[in-house]
């Protein structure tokens, strides 16, 4: 297991153990708990635990940098957030990410996500950019609402 791979571990058993909404940590502690580099940890957060995935992360600078980490669950509006999150503009990669997140949190089926998915395609979408990802937006936006 790599080194992101033993970060991204060790923050999803704490999002698992986390009584509070929001997980609270320290960039610069957890680096020297697995002696990396802070941006080591800012790389497994931007790429594991983005809003794609369905989390909400904030982080200040400053002082060691502090990262709150949030798991976006169905109860807590996961569809709404989604649509909010998806904006005016939406590339296709970003969109799969959107789905893959709502199927793994049983707020879709598999069938939901391929009709989603045939609808949100380049493929589907043969038009130019930048009204392709503004139309794939508008796209997603409509079907989730009408979940």
């Amino acid at each position: 297991m790599g080194m992101s791979d033993r970060i991204e571990a060790f923050i999803t058993e704490l999002l698992k153990d986390d009584t509070d909404e929001w997980l609270e940590i320290k960039r610069n502690e957890l680096a020297s708990v697995f002696g990396c580099v802070p941006s080591q940890i800012n790389y497994v957060i931007q790429t594991r635990f983005s809003p794609e995935q369905g989390y909400m992360v904030e982080s200040r600078r400053g002082g060691g940098g502090c990262l709150k980490i949030k798991k976006i669950h169905h109860a807590d509006g996961l569809v709404e957030h989604t649509i909010e999150l998806t904006g005016d503009s939406l590339d296709e990669k970003t969109a799969r990410g959107f789905i893959q997140n709502l199927v793994r949190q049983q707020v879709i089926d598999e069938k939901t996500e391929r009709l989603i998915l045939s609808a949100v395609t380049d493929n589907a979408l043969n038009i130019e950019q930048p009204a392709r990802d503004k139309i794939r937006a508008n796209i997603m936006k409509n079907m989730l609402h009408n979940l």
